[in-house]
């Protein structure tokens, strides 16, 4: 799902003027590396360098090829927060969701990886003395740090390209890949889906892209809702519609994306939060005071009642 979103965003680029070079960085042992040996003498050449995940081992990789004077993180996924936090704080770059594992072989990876890492921590650093810039073009909520500049995303392409939507009477609920990144139980989750497709009367479920086929065919067929998994993100396929009046969601990216790129149709976009009682046993200490985060700096979203998260269990 992944590789097939961004094939159609390459397109809408090109639509737009823009010339796109696809560059396989997966699909064998070897090809990282050929990937990074064909875009070394772009990157080392560019004065500008645009990256989307900044918790990325490729992504990091790039980095140690960087001289650029201008550094933009443009991402407007939650892991954002996370990526500021741990820059102003100095840490390791580590996505919230992730647990100590691996053993040994995990620790020794590690340590051979530990230059590669330092060195992107660096480069995500502005130096006024050495001319290097930091810009974060987001619309997550973050409070940017140590010379780093800020630039809210308001979705003004994406409105002013799509939409406005057609409305439909029922609600739409958007799904998350919490359970695959083992923060939720999956049982959990699903009794989660139930209640509030039964609360909300919802129709439609607009599935992650990282969620699996299997999970998806157990929500369907215990909830009897409509799965659409998305060719586009969400923000696009909503603002083109069709799109229920409300949308409901677990805290997540979209709380904090649709509601700019929603705003003016009438659209209402509610937000679910996670009970503890949901977190699976291995998940990071950080994810319930990260999920709560999420939820409490969404803004003109519709905060659903604590009643509504604990029947689900």
């Amino acid at each position: 799902m992944s590789r097939g979103q961004l094939r159609r965003m390459a397109g809408l680029a090109r639509d737009e003027g823009y010339e796109v070079v696809w560059q396989e960085a997966r699909g064998g042992r070897l090809a990282p590396l050929k990937a990074l040996a064909a875009l070394a003498g772009d990157v080392r050449a560019a004065r500008r360098v645009v990256v989307g995940d900044p918790f990325s081992r490729y992504v990091q990789l790039l980095l140690t090829l960087v001289r650029a004077e201008e550094l933009v993180v443009v991402d407007d996924g939650t892991a954002t927060m996370e990526f500021v936090a741990q820059t102003a704080r100095g840490e390791r770059l580590v996505r919230w969701h992730r647990v100590g594992g691996g053993g040994l072989p995990g620790r020794v990876r590690e340590l051979a990886y530990a230059p590669v890492s330092a060195t992107a921590r660096r480069r995500f650093t502005p130096a006024a003395n050495a001319g290097r810039r930091v810009e974060v073009f987001s619309s997550m909520p973050v409070t940017v740090h140590n010379g780093m500049t800020l630039r809210v995303n308001e979705f003004a392409w994406t409105r002013a390209r799509f939409g406005p939507p057609r409305l439909t009477k029922g609600t739409d609920l958007v799904g998350t890949s919490l359970v695959e990144t083992g923060v939720v139980d999956p049982a959990r989750y699903l009794d989660a889906v139930r209640a509030l497709t039964l609360e909300h009367g919802a129709t439609r479920y607009f599935a992650h892209r990282r969620e699996s086929a299997e999970k998806l065919r157990t929500l369907s067929e215990a909830t009897g809702l409509e799965i659409v998994r998305p060719d586009l993100p969400l923000e696009l396929i909503a603002r083109r519609g069709p799109v229920g009046r409300t949308i409901v969601s677990f805290p997540s990216t979209v709380v904090h994306t649709l509601p700019y790129a929603l705003t003016g149709t009438g659209v209402t976009v509610a937000v679910c939060d996670v009970d503890p009682a949901w977190l699976t046993g291995s998940a990071s200490a950080r994810a319930r005071s990260f999920l709560a985060g999420v939820t409490e700096t969404a803004r003109d979203v519709h905060r659903l009642p604590a009643q509504t998260a604990s029947a689900a269990g």
